[in-house]
């Protein structure tokens, strides 16, 4: 009951106080003295309601600069939990007026302040306050970073960029990759090529930083530079990401016959060995130019020339390679490159292009019949899910009586029944097929999926799995 009382206390108070500021919290006009230090005598209440109604009062009432700055003036005088409260709210009013007063907190040696007043830059602060907050990203705890990284992110202003880019020569090593993927976050275009030599990184977290803002930053006229990126890379995972991100920048070409034309013009000016590393990029770009480039390799009778040129081949970013793809699947010499042209026959085989659905599905069919190992039969499998047919269904259903094959086979029917489209036409056969999933599948999002969907429903996305946050 007190607590009832009190919370309509509250809201008769919050009422007077609009009343008193002209019956409009969000007029322009600046808050009276009198009005200031009502909020205030809120803030500074032991009551928590009451200081709940005067924290709203900066964030969206009492106008002004000089209400600004004399809240931000009651900071120093306040316990700990009530300078992260006000900071909080000074943050989301906006108004720089109270920058200065945050500043000086931000060596608070309470850590929950000190965390508060480095997120309250973020709104508040300018260019000239980047070297304040830097130095968090290097902290030990992922807290601080994070709300660095956030700050540094929301920091308003044209100028951020280059005071960034600054510190990239002045901060310590160990913050070049979070500074780099905060110039990413901010979309800062005109920051690419300074972005570039760190691409050559003695740091592999820093080069794999700056190849990943630059494929979503640079522009065409930075390629070769990070087809340097490229070959510094570590051959594995790094350089396969700093080929996508040159793909990345390529693909942004408007036309798409010209995409490769950054490649093959560097192409050239390199030493044989380095052409040949760059192959793979090469292929993921694709394109006829491209693929003539990559003929030739293959058909070099030079070891490491076709060895890069199938690598290519097999990095594709579409069909139209699928036949000489399927020839090497069968044909090659080695059995590693047959099998890498077969998982590159069933990684292109469904793309959407101007092939009818029957024809992606045959050559899924084509790979099946090639396929001596359970993990490539259950990547055929897994890839039906993407041709939307009743003939997929009928393909990949005989496969959950195959235990090896069951569970991916399971997976798939149920993918291709979640489209209402395809599903409710096809009744009679899907029904029987969710029945058999029912029965052998051990997942339990895929059997409440088949269970919704023979009843017509949709799928409960409270199961979906949520993506894991960025460390």
């Amino acid at each position: 009951m007190r607590n009832h009382l009190r919370a309509l206390a509250c809201a008769v108070l919050f009422l007077s106080i609009a009343a008193g500021l002209g019956g409009n919290l969000a007029r322009a006009e600046d808050a009276s003295d009198e009005q200031i230090q009502t909020v205030i005598d809120l803030l500074s209440d032991k009551d928590k309601d009451l200081r709940a109604v005067g924290l709203q009062q900066v964030r969206e009432g009492a106008k002004g600069a000089a209400a600004t700055r004399r809240f931000a003036a009651l900071l120093p005088k306040l316990p700990p939990d009530g300078q992260v409260a006000l900071l909080g709210a000074l943050a989301d009013r906006g108004d720089k007026a109270a920058r200065p007063a945050v500043i000086k907190l931000l060596a608070s040696g309470e850590e929950a302040v000190h965390l508060a007043a480095i997120r309250a830059m973020g709104p508040l602060g300018e260019a000239g306050d980047v070297p304040l907050v830097v130095p968090s990203l290097a902290a030990a705890t992922a807290e601080e970073k994070a709300a660095a990284r956030e700050s540094l992110r929301r920091l308003p202003g044209l100028a951020v960029g280059a005071a960034i880019v600054a510190q990239l020569q002045a901060s310590p090593p160990g913050t070049h990759a979070e500074l780099i993927q905060v110039l990413a976050a901010r979309r800062a275009l005109d920051c690419a090529a300074a972005i570039l030599p760190a691409a050559l990184d003695a740091d592999a977290g820093v080069r794999q930083a700056a190849m990943t803002a630059l494929g979503q930053l640079a522009g065409p006229e930075l390629i070769p530079g990070m087809l340097r990126g490229v070959l510094r890379a570590e051959a594995g995972p790094e350089r396969e990401a700093a080929e996508k991100a040159v793909m990345f920048v390529c693909n942004r070409i408007a036309a798409a016959g010209k995409r490769a034309d950054p490649l093959l013009a560097e192409l050239p000016k390199l030493a044989a060995d380095q052409q040949a590393a760059l192959l793979p990029t090469l292929g993921r770009v694709g394109g006829p130019a491209a693929l003539q480039v990559v003929q030739a390799a293959l058909a070099s009778g030079k070891e490491e020339e076709h060895e890069a040129g199938l690598r290519a081949l097999c990095n594709w970013p579409d069909a139209s390679v699928a036949p000489k793809l399927l020839d090497l699947a069968q044909s090659a010499a080695r059995p590693a490159e047959r099998l890498l042209a077969l998982r590159a026959v069933i990684r292109v085989a469904p793309l959407r292009d101007q092939r009818s659905d029957a024809q992606r599905l045959n050559l899924l069919k084509k790979a099946m019949t090639l396929a001596g190992r359970d993990e490539e039969r259950n990547r055929v499998l897994d890839r039906c899910k993407a041709v939307r047919t009743i003939e997929s269904l009928r393909f990949v259903a005989p496969y959950m009586e195959q235990p090896a094959l069951a569970q991916q086979a399971c997976l798939t029917v149920v993918e291709l029944a979640h489209h209402r489209e395809l599903r409710e036409p096809n009744k009679a056969e899907f029904d029987p097929a969710l029945d058999a999933v029912i029965r052998v599948s051990r997942d339990a999002d895929v059997l409440d999926r088949a269970g919704r969907y023979k009843k017509g429903q949709t799928r409960d996305m409270s199961r979906v799995p949520k993506p894991k946050a960025e460390p």
